[in-house]
């Protein structure tokens, strides 16, 4: 028995960068990075971590976030800071930041480790070296393709999915957060590679959009499934539709791949949440998930109180181990945030379920209706592979010299001859132009090197002859590498790909919603219209595409079920929690490959 269970055991891997829980929104904003900090500490003195490999993930770059992402969008992302904010007052409603989601220091590394720890975890699936990988920093599934919502900046969600489109032919993507993963659905709206599946709050809650009929478009329709439901949603009920539903999808449309986001805002006791899961009904659905021994990749989300995100995201760690942990909490370095218990435990409490069982049963029938419209395990034509676009440094420092490269490689390393360069070994020579790193431009520097004291007086008195010597230089050079069918890369800055495209293999329309403005300020939120999200899509021609009406808020405080004598306060944790010092903004010390001014 026991050597069965170690041939079955699974290969976890688990990506945390420990900067992470150093960025804050700001004072009173209920999304709190620090929330990291405490569920990776909580993980470690349960001893979780000699049973997987904990990885630091690599940042995800510019390059990478423009695999869905604008170039436009991004590059705000990377110079806005709270200093010159004012200067970009018009990008930032373009973009709509502001209220729900603020520039506070260090914004664009926050979101390059969200996202570059759901990239990698992506490529651990795929590689084949994982089984099961966790990134609770990510799950940030509001963010849209050009603008931020939802305290969402970066949809890592979307970059990992690409990433598993890859090596799948269809992806499952399962959302327990209480908000509909507008975001991700939107992303795959229009494509059969995706299903997107989630079970949330609908009706006057943010974002307004995940109604039952809401289903997709073009070749993606009816592989958007949404599962509206009520306020006190309990354990029981959450199982009666999550499991019927779940098995359906898996029996009939075979994904390759799972990926499932767990925003703890679902959880009984949730700031911004209306839910009554225990984390053992939070868990159940992770379990059951896990059964069907598919690739799985399992990302954060929402959660607003943070010693119960801290102690459900542990909780279903051990749960993807295998291992059964204590209830009494081991000491940690924030254990006074979780008195006066002490324990893993996040019970239900006495809220009313509005959710009948006749309601939950006429969804079930409206999901399944709209299921069997699906063909059997949709196919997809054979093509080659699309390509990695991995980091924009990829030439490693540590590669084995002995080990012959690529010429793929080799090219990379070729720097155009019309860079400019401004490297301290390179002396004065930014008005020159840059001497190629190859064999045969190495020769050249050696002939040149012998006659150039006898032609440096000629060259400084004579500039006309020196435009033309350097000009036909240039002019064989380029010759020479078209007949060897070899370009030098480019330095240039960012441009546009359509590696989105080329993974899904379909035209991408660029679609938005158009939303109400909510108010943060505001306890209920303005009803929406009940032709769901199809009715909400709309076509915008380019010259309009990014204005904006004005900035979109999140989320109303608290439910009115909530009373408000709670055991629980709004700032209870803001009191609690020692926030460490702002971070520094980090600029580009070498800024040679133009990046920044993409």
């Amino acid at each position: 028995m026991n050597a069965l269970s170690n041939l079955t055991k699974k290969r976890i891997s688990y990506f945390y960068d420990e900067d992470v829980g150093n960025f804050t929104y700001g004072t009173g904003h209920p999304m709190k990075p620090h929330r990291m900090r405490m569920v990776h500490d909580l993980v470690m003195n349960y001893g979780l971590f000699k049973k997987m490999e904990v990885l630091c993930p690599e940042r995800a770059s510019m390059r990478q976030m423009t695999r869905f992402h604008t170039d436009e969008y991004i590059d705000f992302l990377n110079r806005v800071t709270p200093e010159n904010v004012e200067e970009l007052s018009q990008q930032q409603t373009r973009f709509n930041v502001g209220e729900d989601c603020p520039i506070f220091e260090g914004l664009f590394e926050f979101c390059s480790i969200s996202a570059g720890g759901s990239i990698g975890a992506a490529n651990k699936l795929t590689s084949g070296e994982s089984d099961i990988a966790i990134n609770w920093s990510g799950g940030l599934h509001h963010a849209k393709r050009f603008e931020a919502s939802g305290f969402c900046y970066v949809n890592d969600i979307v970059l990992a999915i690409l990433e598993l489109l890859r090596f799948h032919q269809r992806v499952l993507y399962i959302d327990i957060d209480i908000h509909h993963g507008d975001g991700v659905e939107e992303a795959f709206f229009t494509t059969d590679r995706v299903l997107t599946c989630s079970f949330h709050k609908f009706g006057q809650f943010f974002p307004g959009t995940g109604d039952v009929g809401d289903i997709g478009i073009g070749k993606g329709k009816h592989y958007a499934i949404n599962f509206p439901l009520k306020d006190g949603m309990d354990d029981a009920s959450y199982e009666n539709v999550f499991r019927p539903v779940v098995r359906h999808i898996m029996d009939w449309y075979r994904p390759g791949a799972v990926l499932m986001q767990c925003g703890a805002d679902s959880l009984s006791g949730d700031r911004l949440g209306c839910f009554n899961l225990s984390i053992k009904g939070h868990a159940s659905c992770v379990e059951f998930v896990k059964s069907f021994n598919l690739p799985l990749m399992v990302v954060g989300g929402g959660g607003y109180t943070i010693r119960n995100v801290a102690r459900v995201w542990t909780y279903e760690t051990g749960l993807l181990l295998g291992e059964r942990l204590q209830e009494d909490l081991p000491y940690n370095n924030f254990l006074e945030y979780y008195g006066p218990e002490y324990r893993l435990d996040v019970p239900s409490n006495n809220m009313e379920n509005l959710n009948t069982p006749a309601y939950l049963e006429d969804m079930k029938a409206k999901v399944f209706e709209n299921l069997r419209h699906i063909p059997f395990a949709p196919s997809v034509q054979m093509q080659e592979v699309p390509r990695n676009y991995g980091s924009d440094n990829d030439d490693s420092e540590d590669e084995d010299p002995d080990i012959r490269i690529s010429q793929r490689q080799r090219d990379s390393h070729v720097v155009p001859e019309t860079e400019l360069s401004d490297s301290e070994t390179e002396s004065n020579r930014r008005n020159e132009r840059s001497y190629l790193s190859n064999p045969k431009a190495e020769s050249f520097r050696r002939n040149r090197t012998t006659t150039s004291k006898r032609t440096a007086y000629t060259l400084h008195e004579n500039g006309d002859g020196e435009s033309r010597t350097q000009s036909s230089t240039r002019l064989g050079k380029s010759k020479e590498k078209h007949k060897e069918g070899r370009l030098p890369r480019s330095r240039a800055p960012l441009k546009s790909t359509n590696s989105m495209e080329d993974v899904l293999n379909t035209k991408y329309p660029v679609k938005r919603l158009s939303t109400e403005n909510y108010s943060i300020m505001n306890e209920r939120l303005p009803p929406t219209s009940s032709g769901g999200r199809n009715a909400l899509i709309k076509q915008e021609s380019n010259d309009n595409l990014h204005n904006s009406s004005g900035s979109r808020s999140f989320y109303r405080h608290r439910s009115r079920d909530h009373n408000d004598d709670d055991d629980y306060e709004e700032d209870d944790d803001d009191d609690m929690m020692e926030h460490p010092p702002s971070m520094l903004h980090r600029q580009e010390e070498d800024d040679d490959d133009g990046m920044a001014d993409a």
